[in-house]
């Protein structure tokens, strides 16, 4: 088949779908059908935006198909109120339960998160679920371990992050790394992918809200993340592929308390040139 097929009985000839190609790659003339322009097949990023777009389903694309696309339910959509309530309401969890997590559910947060915007829809990121105990804390005593080299080569930045508390609190018996989560979850790409870093920021975030929203609670491991970029010893245990860097992970698991209030924000510093 073409990169599109257009169902003639039922297109409506809006010209909608090519209204919203990011690449205008779909020719429409008024009182005709769209259709693809002759560079199509090499340059569409395969975003989806014209099949989920049409109102009469009446477009389909080779490799998104129609019939694999869910209809959107308003009845979920939330309101204003309740998007504000959830997003001011969400808190990064430090202290978690012993709780067992379904792979399912695991499964079903990287589901959602794939769907977090990728530059040219380049969709690069990758994961990997640790939820083995013993890795995950030889993970954190070899984050530590940076923590100790960054005081000694780094000593305005470790005073400045106070590292020398937690390598103080590590030693106390205190996970200062991973928090006592169940799972950490590393997002990771190809080390040469120009997109990789922002669109893994965009996907985790995804799946911090989606985590959120699921009963769960996440945090950012930024020591962890950190060292996992930059200390050699930790980069030759992290199971990566060898091209691959790691751009983000999140602890994982069980809010170990509920909060009850939303605790007030700086004020938003705003420029307006309108």
């Amino acid at each position: 088949m073409d990169i599109l097929e257009i169902n003639k009985k039922t297109c409506n000839q809006d010209g909608i779908c090519a209204a919203v190609c990011p690449s205008g790659l779909i020719d429409f003339k008024k009182g005709d059908y769209p259709k693809p322009v002759p560079e199509a097949e090499e340059i569409c990023i395969e975003c989806g935006h014209c099949v989920a777009v049409c109102p009469t389903a009446s477009l389909t694309h080779r490799v998104i198909p129609v019939e694999d696309c869910l209809p959107i339910q308003k009845a979920f959509q939330l309101t204003p109120e309740q998007c504000e309530h959830f997003l001011k309401s969400r808190r990064s969890i430090r202290v978690y339960k012993d709780k067992f997590i379904p792979r399912d559910h695991l499964e079903k947060l990287i589901a959602i998160a794939r769907y977090a915007p990728t530059g040219h829809n380049s969709q690069s990121v990758e994961w990997l679920v640790l939820g083995d105990r013993d890795e995950i804390h030889n993970l954190a005593g070899i984050t530590v371990d940076w923590l100790r080299w960054s005081i000694d080569n780094m000593p305005e930045l470790a005073a400045d992050m106070h590292l020398d508390r937690a390598v103080k609190r590590w030693e106390n018996g205190v996970d200062v790394i991973f928090r006592g989560a169940p799972i950490v979850i590393v997002a990771h790409a190809e080390k040469e992918a120009r997109k990789a870093p922002i669109n893994s920021t965009i996907a985790l975030t995804y799946l911090e809200l989606a985590a959120t929203a699921m009963g769960l609670g996440c945090c950012w491991a930024g020591f962890f993340n950190d060292a996992a970029n930059t200390f050699p010893p930790m980069m030759e245990v992290l199971p990566l592929p060898p091209d691959h860097s790691c751009f983000g992970s999140m602890m994982v698991g069980y809010p170990g308390y509920s909060y009850h209030r939303i605790p007030s924000r700086k004020i938003a510093k705003i420029t307006w040139r309108m």
